[in-house]
């Protein structure tokens, strides 16, 4: 094989938005675009092939559950990600760093990596910039994140910083083990908090070692949605203009927009899956609560224009109905709602990007969301 499969083209340029495709070996990647999280090898209460038909070109999965359960080898072993889930289309794989933190039991972490206690038995794993690296080449996803560590915020500058500078030892670390790979991608993520110097210092570090696209990790964490768009707004300009940018973890449809606004071309979050197991959907005016009893003797359907048949064929009452219940299907055609929203969203900001009129776009949905009264309590 020669020459890298891996690719981005930017095809139109609006203000800071750009819209484009990611080329991968299992196919391309429409950009601004939005990954369902496919954490353990599935995307929460949906079939793939559903996944798919509602507009997504990749899906993400993840390295510390993977590893614990069934086993970066078995995976392997049975054929890698794709053909274990049966996607035959990209994935990303994140590199486990932000769940050690988050779920692990019990966590120590010095300069080689980090050694935890799994939060399911209680097992004790290492995992190194080197073994993420080799777990993600084991699941054989197109694009593998280095291995960096995610610190909850707020904290001291001198802990952010600490951080952020054992990430770009660890994401020199994940580069060597990457190695050189045609068929594959590796992304670095730029850490340093909300302090736009450490933002700085990492994003110019990072494109120093030269990686096929850059994050932006340890955002969405609990600060205010302002503070977060600074922090991308400050970061920008120390990132190669032909890389893709990721914002990892984000977000509401207004984040989406916004991040949009700012240069970012890719995003993830659990939002809209988990929403669904909740009975909130999600709507061109915002979110509904189908918990709520004004629901119960509604015809209408959530909204005759998506793409998502469930979304114009089940009436509120009924999804009311499947909700109160705990009725499964419940789950699954509200799971299905909101990923169709996500990805009708996604699609219109691409052809808003192309057309020139991303501003007004971005203004007109703000202000729809404004039409109904306020989002309903969740």
């Amino acid at each position: 094989m020669t020459g890298k499969i891996f690719g981005f083209e930017i095809l139109g340029v609006d203000g800071a938005g750009r819209t484009g495709v990611i080329t991968t070996a299992h196919g391309e990647i429409r950009t601004p675009a939005f990954m369902p999280v496919g954490t353990a090898a599935t995307v929460k209460a949906m079939h793939p092939r559903e996944v798919r038909e509602l507009g997504a070109d990749i899906v993400l999965g993840n390295v510390y559950h993977l590893m614990l359960r069934p086993g970066a080898e078995q995976v392997a072993a049975l054929g890698g990600l794709h053909r274990f889930m049966q996607w035959p289309y990209p994935i990303l794989t994140d590199s486990g760093g932000f769940q050690v933190m988050s779920l692990s039991k019990l966590r120590k972490l010095n300069e080689n990596g980090v050694t935890f206690q799994s939060h399911i038995d209680g097992s004790k794993h290492t995992l190194t910039p080197e073994r993420s690296i080799e777990i993600q080449g084991l699941l054989g996803s197109d694009i593998q994140m280095q291995f960096d560590e995610c610190i909850r915020l707020p904290a001291p500058d001198s802990e952010v910083e600490r951080a952020m500078e054992l990430s770009l030892r660890w994401a020199a670390r994940s580069k060597a083990a990457f190695g050189t790979q045609n068929a594959h991608a590796l992304f670095g993520i730029v850490q340093g908090g909300t302090v736009p110097e450490l933002r700085r210092r990492s994003a110019e570090g990072l494109t120093a070692m030269g990686f096929d696209g850059y994050a932006l990790g340890g955002l969405a964490v609990g600060e205010p949605q302002a503070i977060m768009l600074e922090t991308i707004e400050a970061t920008m300009p120390f990132l190669p203009i032909k890389s893709p940018r990721y914002l990892m973890g984000v977000g509401t449809p207004d984040d989406i927009l916004e991040s949009v606004a700012r240069g970012i071309d890719m995003f993830d979050c659990v939002m809209p899956t988990r929403a669904g197991r909740h009975g909130l959907a999600y709507t061109r005016h915002g979110k509904l609560n189908l918990r709520n009893a004004k629901h119960a003797d509604d015809p209408a359907p959530i909204d005759e224009t998506a793409s998502c048949e469930a979304a114009r064929i089940y009436s509120r009452a009924y999804l009311h109905h499947l909700v109160r219940s705990g009725e499964i299907l419940g789950m699954m055609l509200l799971t299905a709602i909101n990923i169709g929203y996500y990805q009708d969203l996604m699609r219109d900001i691409r052809a808003a990007i192309g057309q020139g009129r991303f501003a007004d776009f971005r203004l007109a949905t703000k202000q729809d969301w404004g039409l109904d009264a306020k989002d309903e309590a969740d």
